[in-house]
């Protein structure tokens, strides 16, 4: 592969709380430059949904000489705050580029389930449950979801290429059936699970095929035994409450950091023998999904996060000391084989 990379969180943005609450400049110059150093990455997707953040990190990570995929993150907007946000952003990606700097924007995430407008439903899982429901008509429903989603990407690649002049993407759905014409690569969140192993090469051989540059974005699993199975649904055994915060989990489950760090070393093996361009594990942390060792075991939030370093809970780690955390299986084994 080309790029070889990693998804780093700045803070989701969902009705107006952000899943990241402490964001320094010296943390994530520390952590890029581990990123960078020792995950041997070369390129870094820096995604979230507030500007701000973005803006700073990318930044960084564009100085310490990765390639930075700018990549805001709607959650539950409308198309029209959507676009206001992807243009200040597109803007903001542009000064980083102008100084030498190697950036991709992309031009939004999932956004046909993740934020209103494209399909009926009030949040992610009534939209999801809506979409799916009754067979004989699922496939309609896709596709007058996939129109209305590819007729505002067109505003939208319109509107930033106004604002930003580097190459440009969108991190698409498999069932997100888009135009691909106006974009630079084509990027798909393509996530293994049970149901789909036996024709998963295949699909991402397809997707090659196209003769387009590929890029797989969103993929990973928890760090329960059996999440591989599961993904994408790796981290529906959260609780919530009637904020949206994360709680704990449904139940008992026992920690598998072996088995996440063999879904992700199978999966790149598959990228990288199949011609993928560029890969983004997803992801390096989650702030919001604290490791709570010694206590009741659905209160180990850190067993349901696709972070490939576990958030530690008023507590520094010592494999690097200072940072509010420590490696798992799964950055050994991501970091030799980004090496090789």
């Amino acid at each position: 592969m080309r790029a070889r990379g990693i998804t780093y969180d700045t803070g989701f943005v969902r009705n107006g709380v952000l899943s990241r609450q402490h964001f320094d400049h010296d943390v994530v110059l520390r952590e890029l430059e581990i990123i960078r150093d020792d995950l041997h990455c070369t390129a870094v997707q820096i995604t979230g949904g507030d500007a701000d953040r973005l803006e700073v990190a990318a930044r960084i990570a564009a100085d310490l000489g990765l390639e930075v995929w700018f990549s805001p993150y709607p959650l539950e907007l409308t198309t029209d705050e959507i676009l206001d946000l992807l243009v200040d952003c597109a803007q903001r990606a542009e000064r980083i580029r102008a100084t030498g700097s190697e950036v991709v924007f992309v031009a939004g995430v999932e956004m046909s389930l993740m934020n209103r407008g494209f399909t009926a439903g009030e949040d992610l899982e009534e939209r999801l449950g809506l979409l799916l429901a009754d067979p004989e008509g699922r496939a309609g429903r896709i596709g007058e979801a996939s129109s209305r989603l590819d007729a505002f990407l067109h505003i939208v690649v319109a509107a930033v290429r106004g604002r930003f002049g580097g190459r440009i993407t969108y991190a698409a759905i498999p069932f997100e059936q888009i135009d691909w014409s106006p974009f630079d690569f084509v990027t798909v969140e393509l996530i293994r699970s049970a149901e789909v192993a036996d024709r998963f090469r295949d699909g991402v051989r397809t997707l090659v095929a196209r003769g387009k540059p590929v890029a797989i974005t969103g993929f990973g699993t928890a760090t329960w035994h059996g999440a591989g199975e599961t993904a994408p649904r790796s981290m529906e055994i959260i609780q919530y409450d009637d904020s949206g915060s994360p709680v704990r989990l449904d139940g008992e489950y026992a920690r598998d950091e072996e088995g996440q760090a063999a879904y992700l070393s199978e999966l790149l093996e598959v990228f990288d023998a199949e011609g993928v361009d560029s890969a983004f594990v997803f992801l390096f942390a989650l702030e919001n999904l604290p490791h709570r060792a010694g206590g009741d075991p659905r209160d180990d939030l850190d067993l349901a996060s696709l972070g490939i370093v576990k958030v530690l809970e008023g507590a520094t780690g010592t494999t690097y000391p200072g940072m509010g955390w420590e490696p798992k299986a799964a950055f050994a084994t991501l970091a030799e084989r980004y090496a090789a």
